[in-house]
């Protein structure tokens, strides 16, 4: 398995290139907006990218990290498995019983 920063770029990859609208949005950016926020026009662009991909995720009723396993994953039996052992490792990091974790977040196992 790939890195979680080398699956989340590709994530973004994929979800650009399923947004014509938003690739196109992101070139026409304002010079000035980034220069205003003291940034380059690339920063400034990974930035607005950013937030489209966690509003869309959001949108899904997903974390951004659930949003990224999905645009990676080969079916979607691969994206419930990795879902659930992701959510799990969280669940036990935070010292959380499986059945108490699945009811804050409204999980079905």
């Amino acid at each position: 398995m790939s890195e979680p920063g080398e699956a989340h770029q590709h994530a973004l990859d994929i979800f650009l290139q399923q947004r014509p609208d938003l690739r196109a949005e992101l070139q026409t950016l304002n010079p000035l907006a980034a220069q205003a926020k003291k940034e380059t026009m690339e920063q400034y662009r990974a930035e607005r990218l950013h937030e489209a991909f966690e509003a869309e995720a959001e949108r899904l009723g997903l974390f951004a990290w659930e949003l990224t396993l999905q645009l990676v994953a080969r079916s979607p039996e691969e994206f419930q498995a990795r879902r659930l052992e992701v959510h799990k490792e969280v669940a036990q990091m935070a010292g959380l019983s499986w059945d108490a974790y699945c009811q804050l977040h409204g999980l079905a196992e």
